[in-house]
């Protein structure tokens, strides 16, 4: 083997870094196993709240390597949210809405009539609605000009009424995509701030879909309100800091007094020494309360009382400054609104006793604390608290519809430029004037968090401003986004969301840690077992192969989902493939009588054309399926795609460094044993002979799939069809026609119900009013599903305890809602990524084998073990007891198949043309007959392993994928079939027919 060396180093060095990468998820498992134990009482009950304060406070703690516990947190490989419970929701940002209001809710005929057929083309097409709604218009009236609903008074400067329709439509595309972008920007910020661990928020591309994944998240309602809550921009005077500080001062008095009233001295407060301010003795800090001592914070010796160590105070006097740092500094107090500091584990309870009644008397009724939205240090963990002027009403004196623009400027730093419509600029003209005095703040608010607090220097006439504050360029762009988004209504509506209890989370742990061992070991002890000591080296390889995915998956940031492990374990099953191709090619060259060392030369060199094959057709269908799936699937996309260049890597040149290792030191390596090392060797099978048999065999099991598929149709998943589905677990057996007829009573129309695994679990499916989109309706539903069937349970469940499996393993323990549109774009991407599949594979079997008959017959054959696997969900989605749904599992399981069938495929069709090339004269019958033979037992051990390790998942994997595993049983085992009597008998059938044709041709002439 050349470059050994180099060879050797790089895979030292690989698995080095996949050693690190994984000592990330040991540090903060161990982290959060203490921070448990700490949490737990006596009695063995977790605070839950205890425990996330704890994690929460060492955020920004270096705890291993240098590293702070939130960097291995990003580092660590994170489990999905079927293996540890939590919320996916995908949201969408209303475009139609974006555009009426960008046209002034303009009642023009032909813009309501484009915008109703954009929404109509949108439910069966993959564009974007903008390119829809252009082509719709331009139907509708072709020739007509944008300009003239568009052209408002807003856009003066950007559409003029002898603008084009794509110059519009270029005005409407940024103006959408800065909406969109200040909602995906709202939306980070609340989840931000909602405490989620390790949150996952991306946009998906331009679609107007943002995907917020939530792991642990065990309030559904409460997301769903913080989700689709609407975005209020608002413009706010300010108080002075010099203003409210003696007030604090009283505050803390009263609030000490309330804490000794209550006796809970002994349970102190968080220490938040880190960041508060440091104080001086309490005799100088009293004199703060009374008016001298306020004035004395003028000048720098009166500011000694807060520069003091904390050490020399009785802080247990001053329980609100303990965590509220004031605004100050030894040169003074700080001018501005801001009053004071906290961290996060703090502001809670500050809002907390600032809203006591008897501490809010003591402020103006018109003072309104606010956190920024943006933290002051790099850790992110601590805020400023902002002193807001309400008005008596409550409304703000400007709010975000009067502004037309905003954009970011680069005088002197970045900064925004922002412009308002004429009753705006009145408004801010006065309120600018009316603050100049002092240079008073005024806030820029937006969902009840202060972006900006920029200080009013002069009147500002004409609605045209520019905000400055030492911003990024980032924070500039965002704050202008901000802006922009207070004059566009574009409301965040969930249109597929996915729910999954954490106790159903750690059954899923379980079920999938259980079937990925078994399989591992099933796999390790048949390796050792058939090629004895190469066995061995195989195993090494596999062991590796675990090492270097792990590894890369945590490299990549990737979640480890239920789906996931079933594509690692597959991958295990698929990763033996290659040493069985090279370890059965190293026995026949054995068998000619050649030595140990040149047959494994040989065996190596021979084999990797077949493997490359094989696996690169294979890692084709593993990028289709994850570009064109989302979630769990692509999870599982992507976990087979990385181990099959990892098995690659392993298979090739791991074991191979292994043999050599042993050959140079002479040990005697079989490949083999008595009862293996000849087995299926001296097979003389007529498999062609058999050929026409096959067909009619074949093209009837067709006939009768696709009967079935066309008269009895399938199983939908909400995936496809749309709508809510739950899986609800009762605390005993239950009998899932009573619930049908119960939940049929409370449902406009018949909602589907199944038992979906043991017999007290049942799956319940509704498209009730899937349509509206209103919150409310996610309430009703559940709301008249608790009517219909709380009393089935044998004790009394509550509402809340059927809503959540938090406290209790009964009630819901998974929801999923997909709205229509989710739904078709599902269907369309699934057809695309099937099709595209087989037309990729075509193409390169026809490339690779220089003859598109290869093609031909391969595709037939995937197409062939595609459509029985299709026709089995329909026999199948009533006869047995799992579930057989037509969802993205099946899209999935469809292309795993194919992927499977022409991996099989290939590596005959490889021997084939090796064969024609070491024996050119002999005719095409033999060849083929013996090219099948010879890899007979090829064919046989990948299978089986493959097959044992599908077993292992179908019983032990949990319920999730039982019908996904069943189907890929099925499919491999039709992939067998197909290669053997279908796709290389249609090459064979068509290569001969093509030489007789030129044979006759010749005659002829």
């Amino acid at each position: 083997m050349q470059a050994k060396g180099l060879i050797k180093f790089v895979a030292i060095l690989c698995f080095l870094a996949s050693i690190w990468m994984l000592l990330f998820t040991v540090v903060t498992k161990r982290i959060e196993n203490k921070a448990k134990l700490e949490a737990t009482d006596e009695f063995g009950v977790v605070d839950e709240a205890k425990e996330a304060e704890i994690l929460r406070s060492k955020r920004n703690e270096k705890v291993w390597m240098g590293y702070t516990y939130k960097e291995c947190k990003d580092k660590e490989l994170s489990l999905g949210l079927d293996l540890k419970g939590g919320m996916n929701v995908m949201m969408e940002i209303s475009l139609p809405d974006i555009l009426k209001a960008l046209a002034n809710k303009s009642v023009d005929p032909t813009f309501v009539k484009a915008l109703e057929t954009a929404q109509i083309k949108e439910k069966s097409s993959t564009s974007d609605f903008l390119t829809l709604f252009e082509a719709s218009w331009n139907e509708i009236e072709p020739g007509g000009r944008m300009s003239r609903v568009f052209g408002t008074y807003e856009f003066r400067e950007k559409i003029k009424p002898e603008s084009t329709n794509s110059e519009v439509m270029s005005v409407l595309r940024a103006e959408a995509e800065s909406a969109v972008s200040a909602s995906f920007n709202v939306l980070y910020s609340r989840i931000d701030r909602f405490g989620v661990s390790a949150p996952n928020i991306q946009r998906i591309g331009n679609s107007g879909r943002i995907l917020v994944e939530l792991p642990g998240v065990k309030e559904p309602e409460r997301v769903r309100k913080l989700l689709q809550g609407t975005a209020n921009l608002e413009f706010w005077e300010t108080y002075e800091n010099s203003e409210i500080y003696p007030i604090l001062v009283q505050a803390n008095d009263v609030i000490k007094k309330m804490l000794d009233d209550e006796k809970k001295a002994s349970a102190p407060v968080v220490d938040s020494s880190a960041q508060v301010a440091n104080l001086s003795d309490s005799a100088s800090l009293a004199a703060l309360s009374d008016s001298a001592g306020l004035a004395a914070l003028s000048d720098s010796t009166g500011l000694v009382a807060l520069t003091d160590s904390l050490s020399t105070l009785d802080i247990d006097n001053y329980p609100l400054f303990k965590i509220l740092q004031p605004a100050a500094s030894e040169q003074g107090m700080s001018r501005g609104p801001v009053i004071g500091y906290a961290t996060t584990d703090n502001m809670a309870k500050i809002d907390k006793w600032l809203e006591l009644p008897q501490v809010k008397s003591l402020f103006p009724l018109n003072f309104k604390p606010m956190w920024s939205v943006k933290a002051i240090d790099k850790g992110e963990t601590t805020y400023t608290l902002v002193a807001i002027k309400s008005s008596m009403d409550g409304a703000p004196p400007l709010d975000g519809s009067v502004i037309t623009d905003a954009r970011v400027t680069t005088n002197k730093g970045f900064g925004v430029s922002m412009d308002m419509n004429a009753e705006g600029a009145n408004v801010w003209a006065r309120l600018t004037a009316d603050n100049v005095k002092g240079n008073r703040a005024i806030a820029i608010v937006l969902d009840g968090y202060v972006y900006s607090h920029p200080s009013v220097q002069s009147e500002i006439k004409g609605g045209v401003s520019e905000i400055t504050g030492g911003f990024s360029s980032t924070e500039a762009t965002d704050l202008a986004n901000v802006l922009k988004s207070g004059k566009m209504p574009a409301p965040a509506k969930i249109v597929q969301e996915a729910v999954v209890g954490p106790s159903l989370g750690q059954e899923s742990i379980n079920s999938g840690f259980l079937s990925f061992v078994l399989a591992f070991i099933l796999i390790l002890v048949y390796m050792w077992f058939y090629y004895s000591i190469g066995g061995l080296t195989a195993n090494i390889a596999l062991l590796s192969n675990v090492l270097l995915l792990f590894g890369v998956l945590a490299s990549f940031g990737s979640v480890l989902t239920l789906p996931g492990i079933a594509g690692i374990v597959l991958t295990l099953g698929m990763a033996v493939d290659a040493n069985v191709i090279i370890y059965e090619r190293i026995k026949e060259e054995l068998r000619l009588g050649k030595g140990l060392r040149m047959a494994v030369s040989e065996g190596y060199k021979h084999a990797m054309s077949a493997i490359l094959d094989g696996q690169l057709t294979t890692l084709l269908m593993a990028i289709v399926l994850f570009i064109f799936s989302s979630g769990p699937v692509q999870g599982f996309a992507t976990t087979l795609g990385i181990g099959i260049i990892t098995s690659l890597v392993t298979s090739i040149y791991v074991s191979r460094l292994v043999v050599e290792w042993m050959l140079s030191r002479n040990m005697d390596i079989k490949f083999g044993n008595k009862l293996t090392f000849n087995f299926l060797e001296h097979t003389s099978f007529n498999f062609l002979g058999f050929r026409k048999k096959a067909y009619i065999i074949s093209l009837s099991l067709c006939a009768i799939g696709a009967a079935f598929i066309l008269t009895k149709g399938f199983s939908y998943g909400v995936d496809f069809s749309g709508g809510r589905s739950y899986v609800i677990r009762f605390d005993d057996e239950v009998s899932v026609e009573n619930i049908r007829e119960s939940i049929a009573d409370s449902f406009d129309e018949s909602a589907e119900v199944k038992q979906f695994g043991p017999a007290n679990q049942v799956k319940v499916t509704t498209k009730y009013k899937i349509d509206n989109q209103e919150e409310e309706v996610d309430r009703e539903v559940t709301d008249k599903l608790y009517a219909a069937i709380g009393q089935s349970f044998k004790s009394t469940l509550t509402y809340e305890e059927f809503l959540s499996t938090d406290t209790n393993p009964y009630g819901i323990i998974s929801s999923e809602k997909v709205g229509p549109t989710i739904a078709d774009d599902m269907k369309t991407d699934s057809v695309v990524a099937i099709i595209l599949t087989l037309l990729i594979i075509f193409i390169y079997i026809t490339v690779r084998f220089n003859n598109w008959n290869w093609g031909i017959g391969a595709v037939i054959a995937m197409t062939h073990d595609g459509l029985l696997t299709i026709a089995l969900f329909s026999v199948c989605a009533a006869l047995v007891p799992w579930s057989m749904d037509v969802d993205q599992h099946f899209i999935a399981a469809v292309l795993t198949v194919i992927g499977y069938s022409i991996n099989d495929t290939v590596i005959i069709f490889d021997r084939i043309r090796e064969n024609r090339r070491l024996y050119p004269k002999r005719d095409w019958h033999s060849t083929v007959n013996t090219a099948i033979n010879s890899t007979l037992m090829r064919s046989v051990n990948t299978a089986g392993t493959v097959l044992v390790v599908l077993f292992a998942i179908f019983f032990f994997g949990g319920e999730t994928i039982r019908g996904f595993s069943f189907s890929l049983i099925f499919g491999v085992t039709v992939g067998v079939y197909s290669t053997i009597y279908i796709a290389i008998p249609l090459a064979y059938d068509l290569i001969v027919r093509k030489e007789q044709k030129k044979s006759s041709k010749k005659i002829t002439k």
